[in-house]
């Protein structure tokens, strides 16, 4: 596995792979790595030849009260459990070489941005656009691999992939759950114990609203007000919001007709986490 920091030596030895008939998957992650990151690579491994992760803190998405500085960042880690599955390359430039000091160029994100973390993290997918066509630019690879957990961001990626003609296929992996059933996330190592089985009551809410849809029940307003109860009954200290939205566009429906996904933000303690399920 060879660790590259300079954008012109990845965007180089990616064009030579390409150019010797090498299919690359790029997974760009921000580090502190899990399981479910590492499904991504596995899954890239599968249909790729070359398999380049990225690990880049962007403090381009983070807000002025948020925890760019506090975000756990584990590089050794990080690169020790990515040479044990076969990745091949990693791309870890420094803040400066992403974004220079005169930089001023962003990304207007999508329609499909406005609500829900648009609205909470006014500027958050304006700098998720602006780092993602950065990383494939730099890194041009055939297929780029993210996970569903983050499903606005995928539906954002999508979006901008779609409406900019980017020469790049999205794969988008199911989300990676701990046995019991909380999703994975970076964030997940802020939890203390107890709030850490708090958790579970999102994971439970998007379960329950599965199943009233298996037997039948069609309100997303009786579905979300079960979702808010169940959220609020394992403990959560705030709920931003527990909605059911059409899978596309994220605008909220008043009937769980396909495609319908169960989309939720809530908080324990400082964390604040997120998780999504496909009703329909």
């Amino acid at each position: 596995m060879q660790v590259i920091h300079s954008p012109h030596e990845i965007f180089a030895r990616v064009g030579f792979e390409r150019k010797e008939g090498q299919r690359v998957g790029l997974v760009p992650t921000m580090g502190a790595l899990h399981a479910g990151h590492l499904s991504l690579v596995e899954r890239a491994k599968s249909q790729c030849d070359v398999v380049v992760a990225t690990i880049f803190v962007n403090p381009a998405q983070f807000g002025p009260n948020e925890d760019y500085a506090k975000y756990p960042r584990t590089r050794e880690a990080d690169l020790e459990c990515l040479e044990a599955i076969g990745c091949d390359y990693v791309f870890a430039p420094e803040r400066e070489q992403v974004y220079g000091p005169d930089h001023s160029t962003f990304i207007d994100p999508p329609s499909v941005a406005k609500r829900w973390e648009g609205e909470l993290r006014p500027g958050h997918f304006r700098g998720v656009a602006t780092v993602v066509l950065k990383l494939f630019m730099m890194v041009p690879a055939d297929i780029a691999y993210f996970g569903r957990k983050d499903y606005q961001q995928v539906a954002v990626i999508r979006k901008m992939i779609e409406d900019l003609n980017l020469p790049i296929r999205l794969e988008v992996c199911d989300t990676v759950r701990e046995a019991d059933g909380l999703a994975m996330s970076s964030r997940n190592r802020y939890l203390s114990t107890e709030e850490r089985k708090r958790a579970l009551g999102l994971s439970m809410a998007l379960r329950r609203a599965s199943e009233l849809v298996g037997e039948g029940v069609v309100s997303s307003r009786m579905i979300e007000e079960e979702m808010r109860r169940i959220l609020i009954d394992s403990g959560v200290d705030r709920i931003d919001y527990a909605q059911i939205v059409h899978g596309d566009s994220l605008e909220p429906l008043e009937q769980t007709i396909a495609p319908a996904v169960a989309i939720i933000a809530a908080r324990l303690g400082t964390t604040r986490l997120l998780d999504n399920w496909t009703l329909a």
